[in-house]
């Protein structure tokens, strides 16, 4: 099953564990000469889940999962090795990576769609660290993808999406030493969203790029907001910087957390549940400075929803947009829509977070989406953004029969 149960219907027409890269070769001639839906699957996170297409062959990469940290201090990663496993590998080797948060979240799909988490701002996207991927092309070859080898292929998987190309069988990593780090969360009191949320949007791109932020806004009567983040460096350094947040906000926080952790335990920090869940989600990119009373107002009545929004900026803005795929650049931060369902009970779920983003559009703007968070029934051309004529040229190269082909692929 995927992770999210919204789509435990989902039954393919089988699962292939493959080992290897000719393993994953055959799979692919097997769905080209039969004309199965196929997709590859590293954690099952997608929020679509087109990692589990009805009647088709789920090519499962948990086998290909071996993390080996090099003297030179990149690291070979396999697509189907899960980030609580990638980080307990590094740590040990001293090293870090900017990721994301879920443990069981396989490290090939986000890689491949960008990979925003708690060290972002201070070392980039996870698609920035990528030196080289082994990948099996939609036509059936073995190629390795760098800045020296297939560079177009190269240029389309740092950000422009899993599955569109081919099957990632192992990544190249650039590494960095894990750094002294520390941990806080802060929740405000009932009715100072907006005022929170106008500050965190002025506060972020004003702070040290070594402090990544989170600005979460949960519905109810009134909506209510909490931050949490990642400083690389103290304690005593970070403090001040919360101060100024709250200052900016004209509220106190009525819970403050403050942790020091080592690269490890911060990651675990943020972690959470990696047990399967059920959800409705969609996301947005926040561009510009957006009125916060117009963001909190669709926020106003029943709970059960929350609107993430993960800074970005520092480092992810620091690379030319036209470096890799990833079209998100020059953004603030992107914005997921969330709320918990039922399976049984999806549809109210469902709408509401259409209801929600749609109003929310109107607010940020038609500023696209996030590919990592992709979500049924929104146009291709909102998760790849102006990259999409090159994206589809790549496409078309690697995958001229549209083997892997779904939904809102950039081929669809």
């Amino acid at each position: 099953m995927p992770f999210n149960l919204l789509y435990d219907d989902r039954r393919p027409a089988a699962l292939a564990h493959v080992r290897t890269p000719d393993e994953v070769r055959a799979c692919l001639e097997f769905a080209q000469t039969t004309r199965m839906p196929v997709a590859a699957r590293s954690g099952g996170h997608s929020y679509a889940a087109y990692s589990t297409p009805q009647d088709g062959l789920v090519i499962a990469l948990d086998g290909l999962n071996g993390v080996e940290v090099h003297a030179d201090g990149t690291a070979s990663i396999g697509p189907g090795a899960r980030l609580g496993d990638v980080y307990a590998a590094l740590a040990r080797a001293g090293r870090c990576l900017p990721a994301g948060s879920c443990p069981s979240v396989g490290i090939g799909g986000l890689v491949l769609g960008g990979g925003i988490g708690p060290l972002t701002r201070q070392y980039g996207l996870t698609c920035d660290q990528l030196v080289s991927a082994q990948v099996v092309t939609g036509d059936g070859h073995m190629v390795t993808a760098s800045a020296d080898s297939e560079p177009e292929l190269f240029w389309a998987l740092r950000g422009g999406g899993g599955g569109n190309f081919g099957i990632v069988t192992s990544l190249q990593l650039t590494t960095a030493p894990a750094p002294e780090l520390t941990v806080f969360s802060l929740r405000f009191p009932a009715g100072s969203a907006a005022a929170v949320f106008g500050a965190w949007q002025d506060w972020l791109p004003s702070s040290p790029r070594e402090l990544w932020a989170n600005c979460t806004i949960s519905a109810g009567t009134p909506p209510t907001a909490r931050s949490a983040g990642c400083f690389v460096g103290r304690p005593e350094q970070l403090d001040p910087l919360l101060d100024d947040l709250e200052r900016r906000a004209g509220v106190r926080s009525d819970a403050r957390t403050v942790l020091p952790k080592d690269f490890l335990g911060a990651m675990q920090f943020f972690a959470g549940s990696s047990s399967k869940q059920a959800f409705a989600a969609s996301s947005l990119i926040l561009r510009h400075r957006a009125d916060p009373a117009s963001v909190e107002r669709p926020l106003t009545s029943p709970t059960g929803l929350d609107v993430i929004f993960d800074g970005l900026g520092g480092a992810v803005s620091e690379m030319a947009s036209d470096k890799t795929a990833f079209p998100h650049r020059d953004a603030l931060a992107t914005a997921q829509v969330y709320a918990g369902a039922k399976p049984a009970q999806s549809e109210p779920a469902t709408s509401r977070v259409r209801e929600v983003r749609d109003q929310l559009s109107n607010v940020l703007g038609d500023t696209g989406a996030y590919v990592n968070y992709i979500a049924p029934g929104r146009p291709t051309d909102d998760y790849y953004g102006t990259h999409l004529p090159r994206l589809r040229s790549v496409a078309a190269t690697y995958d001229p029969d549209h083997v892997l082909a779904f939904p809102q692929s950039v081929a669809a």
